[in-house]
């Protein structure tokens, strides 16, 4: 190949197209449990979790629900991948290896989202969210319908393999995904550039701005017990249970139980068979959706 501006132009042209297609095709499984927030600064403020407005009978003047300020933020990360071709290679023409490297720049760029948030479902056992505590944790403060401060738990502890039970049919979901920046691809293959000049390669690049953090921990719960029908039935009440300030019931439903792929089975057995252990009926058939995460491995 004659290497000019118009050969690089095309040349880039398709390693982005190729690029375009692997972002694509990767698996998109964070939607589920994440609801994608768009941000246009460097960081965003989420002081509106401090609680869950709810109704009231209107009686005399309205009651201004005043949304208690809270220093929970999400700090927008940046994340680059880049690829280096070599001149040569563009000069012999051997630049197939590249387009499939190109198509799994974007399959890589899509896998990271999805482990940023998968890990930090997995590691809400030890990070802090908006009130203070730990995601998943014994003792998040609640207001009670006396006025006075209360505790809710929204895990049942344990020490094996960690596993999910999620709301994730209300508008705000379990995990927050701050979007500052979606995936850009990016070159630098004019014949001027020092990486050209100084290396003979030609740079293409991929870089995202983006975050994660945590939305209301009513409406998940992690468990390391073991998973069978007792816990799974634990879970589910403690969900259902969850009450906002005020003593309000929430009015939450489960309905995504998230495992890692060695405890498909037992989630299979738990929400797809028609009978239990004994050959009882299976009452926990179909209560919930089973998602097996690899990222959670």
């Amino acid at each position: 190949m004659i290497i000019s501006q118009a050969s690089l132009d095309a040349l880039r042209v398709g390693y982005k197209t190729e690029f375009q297609k692997g972002l694509g095709m990767a698996a998109i499984m964070k939607d589920k449990v994440a609801m994608t927030v768009k941000s246009t600064l460097a960081e965003n403020r989420y002081g509106w979790l401090n609680q869950m407005p709810g109704m009231r009978e209107w009686i005399g003047a309205r009651v201004i629900q005043n949304l208690a300020e809270n220093g929970y933020a999400i700090l927008n990360r940046h994340f680059e991948l880049t690829i280096g071709v070599d001149k040569n290679d563009i000069e012999d023409d051997n630049l197939g290896q590249y387009s499939m490297l190109m198509m799994r720049m974007g399959e890589a760029i899509s896998a990271y989202t999805e482990q940023l948030v998968w890990n930090a479902l997995k590691n809400g056992f030890t990070t802090n969210c908006f009130d203070g505590q730990f995601f998943f944790d014994t003792d998040h403060p609640v207001v009670l319908e006396d006025g006075s401060t209360g505790t809710y738990a929204n895990t049942d502890g344990g020490a094996g393999t960690a596993w999910f039970l999620l709301c994730t049919n209300q508008s705000v979901k379990p995990i927050i995904f701050q979007e500052r920046q979606p995936a850009t691809f990016t070159t630098k293959d004019k014949s001027s550039d020092d990486n050209v000049f100084s290396e003979r390669r030609y740079l293409y690049g991929a870089d995202l701005r983006c975050n994660v953090g945590y939305g209301f921990p009513q409406m998940a719960w992690g468990s390391k017990q073991t998973l069978n029908p007792a816990n799974y039935a634990i879970a589910r009440a403690g969900i259902q249970n969850m009450k906002g300030d005020g003593g309000r019931p929430l009015g939450l439903v489960p309905n995504l139980l998230v495992v890692p792929p060695s405890l498909e089975s037992p989630g299979r057995q738990l929400l797809n068979s028609e009978y239990g252990t004994g050959g009882v009926t299976n009452e926990w058939k179909g209560t919930a959706e089973l998602l097996v995460v690899p990222w959670l491995a």
